[in-house]
């Protein structure tokens, strides 16, 4: 499943993902690494280190302007997802337009949170590095970027994380802090023994991180509540610490670690990036620092509910137009009107409430309440039928003189009239009001299976129908009634009424 579409809403990558052909005509160190599937799309192998590290050169260069060298024995950031956690530090500092001070700890061969943090909003770094190799790169990608002036590389002891980083900075407070820390905890771990759900798909992409970079004593959760710890004799001097984790079973401990500690605000948040997800948690000693609200509840709320939809082509509704007289409809009804009486026709046979509703020009809507599952069953009753019409009787052999009283007397001694007492409550009878009085009320309905709206649109000279969830027990409700809806009108356009 795709989380694109729930990444950081000012992310560039969120509605419109890298156009891997385009870039491929472009840049020729990425062509080479790109290939093209049956379908003619261009796709990448992202477990090919050379692969992803190409692609994260190429876009830095072409959406930053920025230049960068990564070795491939150490770890090739992507580019979308480290965007998610710049914007979200945006979120928590209030802003991008005033200069601002981080700290990225363990900033990686790429620099990539300095790099991207000091081209878009001009934010000064101070970056940690513990691996000599790393240090290098990254010294490298700052100078020939020319970011110098904004973000400065040190070289930091094994196990130095912000207290030892900032005894020659007691006079600065940041901002922030940021850090996408070691995940695992040891080799079988990073490979995913014992610390992956078997019922989980294998990585999508290759991980190519130095040991410094992917593994920790404790793994994250340790490595973490250090940062705490140093935090909680800093207090200040940060107005937010934040981290980067890569399991969310780590963010409960975490979180209640910083609530034993006393820590006044405390926020998390998400970040997603094709089939990746990452958390990550924030905290602040200050009182006036405004707390952004997690937002897998905000997503729960905000998540649009796309609509069912079926169209009908031109021939389709032409023909739906020329047999709209056999239902009662005007001559020469418009495309939707037909369409919608058509609809209309199907629900009264379903016994399905419904009203006309105010909309807008060219299209209707229909608000539907729906009581009971009458369609599921709409197979068996036309073979009932089918078997009904099969057992009437016929001319009797040759040589046996029958009148037509006599058919008629056995016609109506081997077929039962139905009883009117035992007619279904939802038929309109003459003394339980006109069928406008059962059809037309759905709002009067206490206890329902669904409810929905029906909008009849015309699309240049198709017609389009879409169905609305409103409210009720089962969703998988609607679909089968959008099923059932489509097939009626294909089956009467395929079998004419009356043939």
């Amino acid at each position: 499943m795709s989380l694109n579409k729930s990444m950081h809403p000012r992310n560039r990558y969120k509605d419109k993902p890298p156009d891997f052909a385009y870039l491929a005509s472009k840049y020729p160190d990425f062509e080479q690494h790109v290939h093209t599937n049956l379908a003619g799309r261009a796709m990448l192998n992202f477990k090919e280190p050379e692969a992803v590290r190409a692609l994260t050169c190429t876009l830095l260069k072409e959406d930053f302007g920025l230049t960068i060298d990564i070795p491939l024995e150490r770890l090739i950031p992507t580019v979308p997802l480290r965007l998610n956690y710049i914007h979200w530090v945006e979120d928590l500092i209030g802003g991008r337009g005033e200069p601002r001070r981080g700290i990225d700890i363990g900033t990686g061969a790429s620099c990539i949170y300095p790099l991207l943090g000091a081209s878009m909003n001009g934010w000064h770094y101070l970056a940690t590095e513990v691996d000599d190799i790393c240090f290098d790169y990254a010294t490298r990608n700052v100078e020939q970027n020319n970011l110098s002036d904004l973000i400065k590389v040190v070289k930091v002891p094994q196990k130095t994380l912000l207290m030892d980083a900032l005894k020659e900075e007691s006079a600065i407070v940041y901002d922030f802090c940021m850090c996408n820390p070691p995940f695992f905890a040891n080799q079988l771990e990073a490979k995913g023994v014992n610390s992956r759900n078997s019922r989980r798909p294998p990585p999508s992409s290759v991980n190519t991180g130095g040991v410094t970079e992917i593994m920790a004593e404790g793994g994250e959760l340790e490595f973490v509540k250090r940062i705490i710890h140093d935090s909680l004799q800093l207090k200040t001097r940060l107005r937010w610490y934040s981290c980067m984790l890569g399991k969310k079973c780590s963010l409960a401990p975490l979180k209640e670690e910083l609530r034993k500690q006393g820590v006044p605000k405390v926020t998390h948040t998400e970040f997603c990036q094709g089939r990746t997800m990452r958390w990550a948690l924030a905290w602040s000693f200050y009182d006036d620092v405004t707390v952004p609200s997690p937002p897998s509840k905000k997503r729960k709320l905000e998540k649009s509910r796309k609509p069912l939809t079926f169209m009908l082509l031109q021939p389709t509704v032409k023909e739906l137009q020329s047999q709209a007289s056999s239902i009662g409809c005007p001559s020469n009804p418009r495309p939707v009107e037909t369409i919608t009486a058509w609809l209309e026709k199907t629900l009264s046979d379903l016994k399905v409430l419904y009203k006309r509703v105010p909309c807008g020009r060219k299209e209707q809507s229909l608000f539907l309440t729906v009581v009971e599952n009458n369609w599921i069953h709409g197979r068996q009753r036309r073979r009932d039928q089918g078997r009904h019409l099969r057992e009437l009787p016929r001319a009797p052999p040759s040589g046996i003189s029958t009148t037509p009283s006599s058919v008629t007397a056995q016609h109506h001694s081997s077929t039962q009239i139905p009883d009117s007492s035992h007619s279904d409550s939802h038929t309109p009878t003459a003394d339980s009001g006109t069928e406008e009085d059962v059809i037309m009320d759905p709002g009067a309905v206490q206890h329902f299976l669904f409810k929905c709206l029906v909008n009849v649109k015309a699309e240049e000279q198709d017609v389009a129908v879409e169905i609305h969830w409103v409210e009720g027990q089962n969703k998988d409700l609607m679909n089968q009634l959008c099923t059932y809806l489509k097939n009626t009108l294909f089956r009467v356009v395929a079998k004419p009424l009356g043939t």
